[in-house]
C-alpha cells in the first residue's frame, strides 16, 4: 500500500482522520473538505484519500474499514470501499495520506449512497463521511405518516421514498373552533437518507386548554419532494371538569338529604293499616 507521509512541526492532543486535501473530485477549500464526495456511473471505480495524523512521539497502528450509516453490517457504499491494506502504521509526528477506492457495482441504483471510512486506533474510532452519488435518474420523494397529537407535542414520521438525500423542512398548522391555534415552519435538523424513516416530535407548549383542533403536518425538501398528513384532537380540562362534577354531585346529595328530612309525616288510613297487618308487613304496637 502506498502511504505518503509528511512530517509535522506541531504536536497535537491525539490522532485524527480527515479527508485528504489532495484527493477527490472536488478540491479542498479553506481548511479542507468536510467530507469525501464521489460520483460515478454503475461499474466505475473511484479513487480518493484520507489523511491520518499522528502527533504523538510514538508510531501509531491504525485499522481502516468502510461502513454504512445506521447499519451494523455494510451492504452498500461501506461494502464497496476498499483499502490495499486494512492496517497501516503511521510514524510519530506524521500525517499519512492513505488511498482507497470505491467500486460501484454494475447494478447499483442511481442516486445517493452515503457511507463512512472508519479508522480505529488506541481503543477508539473516528470516521470520515463519504457522499457517493451513482449517476442516473434521480427521484426526490417523501411521505408524512402517523401524525399523533400528544400532551404538549405533535409526533409524526417522515419517510424518504426517493433515491436522493433530503434536507426536509417542516410546516405545521392547527385550526380550532376558536381560530388558528398553531402556525409554525422551520428547517428540520436531519439529513434523511434514501429509504430511511425518522420519527420526529414538534413541541407544542401553548396548546389550547379547551378546543377541538385539526392539525396538518407538511414536510418539503429539494427536488419537489412534499407531502402532508392530518390528525384531529380534542382538548378538555378534565381536572376542572372533574371538580365541577364533584361539586354538583355534593350539592345533589345535600338537596336530597334536606328534602328527605323535610318530608311531612302523613297518617296512614285505618283500612290500609288493617290490610298491611293481615299481610304481616306491619306489627301491632306492644
Amino acid at each position: 500500500m502506498i502511504v505518503a507521509a509528511l512530517a509535522l512541526v506541531l504536536v497535537g492532543p491525539g490522532w485524527t482522520v480527515a479527508p485528504s486535501s489532495a484527493g477527490g473530485t472536488r478540491p479542498a477549500d479553506g481548511d479542507g473538505r468536510p467530507y469525501i464526495y464521489a460520483e460515478g456511473a454503475p461499474g466505475s471505480v473511484l479513487e480518493d484519500k484520507v489523511a491520518v495524523t499522528n502527533p504523538s512521539d510514538k508510531p501509531l497502528k491504525v485499522s481502516l474499514r468502510g461502513a454504512d450509516p445506521e447499519r451494523k453490517k455494510a451492504t452498500d457504499t461501506g461494502a464497496w470501499i476498499r483499502f490495499a491494506e486494512t492496517t497501516v502504521k503511521i510514524p510519530a509526528r506524521t500525517r499519512a495520506e492513505v488511498p482507497f477506492t470505491v467500486s460501484v457495482p454494475t447494478g447499483a441504483t442511481p442516486g445517493d449512497h452515503p457511507g463512512t471510512v472508519v479508522a480505529r486506533a488506541g481503543g477508539r474510532d473516528a470516521g470520515v463521511s463519504v457522499h457517493l452519488r451513482v449517476s442516473g435518474p434521480t427521484l426526490s420523494a417523501l411521505t408524512v405518516e402517523n401524525v399523533r397529537v400528544n400532551k404538549g407535542s405533535i409526533a409524526y414520521d417522515v419517510v424518504n421514498r426517493g433515491n436522493t438525500t433530503l434536507s426536509p423542512r417542516l410546516a405545521v398548522k392547527a385550526d380550532g373552533m376558536l381560530g388558528a391555534a398553531l402556525d409554525r415552519s422551520r428547517a428540520l435538523p436531519v439529513q434523511l437518507l434514501p429509504g430511511r424513516r425518522v420519527s420526529l416530535t414538534e413541541p407544542w407548549k401553548n396548546a389550547p386548554a379547551l378546543d377541538a383542533v385539526d392539525v396538518k403536518v407538511t414536510v418539503t425538501a429539494g427536488g419537489g419532494a412534499a407531502d402532508s398528513a392530518t390528525a384531529s384532537a380534542r382538548f378538555v380540562p378534565w381536572a376542572a371538569v372533574g371538580g365541577i362534577l364533584a361539586v354538583l354531585a355534593g350539592a345533589g346529595c345535600a338537596a336530597f338529604w334536606y328534602l328527605r328530612r323535610r318530608r311531612p309525616s302523613w297518617p296512614v288510613p285505618p283500612h290500609l293499616l288493617r290490610l298491611l297487618r293481615r299481610q304481616g308487613n306491619v306489627r301491632s304496637a306492644p
